[in-house]
């Protein structure tokens, strides 16, 4: 879905708004009812989000990542849960000291270093730039320098490597467990602090909302897009740094792990390390174009976008690197050439596909996509003071075979990563199956939200692209 707004603001009468007009008010953005399906959900998520992170993650620490193994002591009465809990390292003053100056040095990065990438890197854009329109009419600055914090991040991370040898390379993986609790404890006191200042000084109050039951709010989020001064922002700076520049970060600990070791580094290690390397640098160079996201545009700041950027991002995305230092796997010449075209190939789909949105908005339609004038349905919705605001939805391109057809070759990509583990554990391939699921429910989510927001426009362009995912089939 493609969209380019035009503010009309002399539309402001709500007389004549139609009733899926004003539906569309009253609904854009988080729902303000609860159904029992969504709070049973959120409730499953608050209790065990946390402890399948902790379970994964011991199961490599004391059982060679195997997931029946520890249910098979549990049940057979080999071990308690004491028993396991009490060989899981707790949290240390090392552990919290690197990850203090972690956060810390990711929040000077972003608030205090203004870009300068953007003047000598042709095409990047960066600097400060403007969000897309919230559902009260406002629109946001920000100041982009994500691939800058990772530029400066990885360059001194390399310097100590080769030069200065201030700590290991292998310092994330020979503290893991430790930081995991330093993670959590970050994810709950920010969720938290986002809650309470949703309720008591909100940075826009006409952009929160309240359903009434603590426990969606909570972990959905209050505020839109909560700051601290003009700034700091939380949604853009959790949701990239400091879990995003974290991840390459983690994959190259993983890869000095494996060579001391083994005294090695595997094809199958350095594909990860490739792979999800290519997608980390992608996130920060469209940085800007990710103010256009459902992430951005859509979600309410709470426990699942803080406490999952901080704990689960970082420690569930990066399970591919994690198995392979304790199952050292070397592809064959042809199995890593096969796995490395699906990711490149999923890669292109992806970037590609965003990239036809993203001219398509920029130009207002007016630009060739496959070498032909884009095709489209034009749409209107309000924000909640009123305004009428203008949006075409791309009916041509990568957008003309499925409506998400950017997810599909996301899909591509992270199918390619599980692979290059080879097939002896199911833990590894954890993470195509939670995106696939959580890029189907995003679909929908994202689909409701836009029936919601569109009306009978959005009818209109589900008509003209019938399918989700994958052409002919979803």
């Amino acid at each position: 879905m493609a969209a380019h707004k035009e503010k009309k603001s002399e539309e402001r009468n709500h007389k004549n708004i139609q009733n899926d007009t004003q539906a569309s008010q009253v609904q854009w953005g988080r729902a303000w009812e609860v159904d029992w399906f969504s709070l049973a959900s959120i409730l499953f998520l608050l209790m065990f989000a946390p402890l399948i992170v902790y379970y994964f993650i011991m199961s490599c620490d004391q059982y060679q990542c195997s997931l029946t193994d520890p249910l098979i002591d549990l049940l057979m009465r080999n071990k308690h849960l004491s028993d396991i809990w009490n060989k899981t390292p707790t949290l240390t003053y090392t552990a919290a000291g690197i990850y203090i100056i972690w956060v810390a040095f990711q929040v000077i990065l972003y608030v205090f270093v203004p870009d300068f990438c953007h003047k000598f890197l042709p095409g990047y854009v960066g600097g400060v730039q403007e969000g897309a329109v919230t559902p009260a009419g406002v629109v946001n600055k920000y100041e982009i320098n994500g691939l800058q914090a990772w530029i400066i991040t990885h360059v001194l991370w390399f310097a100590n490597a080769y030069y200065f040898h201030w700590f290991s390379p292998t310092i994330i993986f020979d503290n893991w467990i430790p930081l995991l609790w330093c993670a959590n404890i970050l994810g709950y006191v920010v969720s938290t602090f986002a809650m309470i200042k949703g309720y008591f000084f909100p940075t826009n109050a006409k952009d929160c909302k309240f359903t009434g039951n603590f426990f969606y709010d909570y972990m959905m989020g209050i505020e839109f897009n909560p700051r601290i001064g003009k700034w700091f922002d939380f949604k853009l700076f959790f949701n990239g740094r400091p879990g995003i520049v974290a991840w390459t970060l983690i994959n190259l600990s993983y890869a000095a792990k494996q060579q001391e070791l083994y005294g090695q580094v595997t094809n199958s290690m350095i594909l990860v390390n490739v792979l999800q390397g290519i997608y980390v640098l992608d996130f920060f160079w469209n940085e800007a174009w990710y103010l256009k996201t459902i992430d951005i545009c859509h979600d309410h700041f709470g426990w699942y976008l803080g406490w999952g950027d901080c704990v689960w991002l970082p420690y569930l995305y990066t399970l591919q690197g994690l198995y392979l230092v304790y199952h050292p796997v070397q592809l064959s010449t042809a199995s890593a050439i096969g796995v490395l075209m699906l990711g490149l190939v999923g890669y292109y789909i992806f970037r590609m596909t965003n990239h036809q949105k993203d001219l398509f908005r920029r130009t207002n339609g007016n630009c060739r996509i496959w070498g032909k004038k884009p095709e489209y349905i034009e749409c209107s919705y309000m924000s909640v003071d009123g305004t009428k605001y203008y949006s075409k939805l791309m009916t041509s391109g990568f957008w003309g075979w499925a409506r998400h057809f950017n997810y599909t070759g996301d899909l591509m990509g992270s199918l390619a990563y599980c692979l290059t583990c080879g097939f002896e554990h199911v833990l590894p391939y954890f993470y195509i199956i939670y995106m696939t699921i959580l890029l189907t429910h995003r679909c929908i989510r994202d689909e409701h939200r836009c029936f919601s927001k569109y009306g009978k426009d959005w009818k209109r362009y589900t008509t003209a692209v019938p399918y989700r995912l994958i052409p002919g089939v979803f």
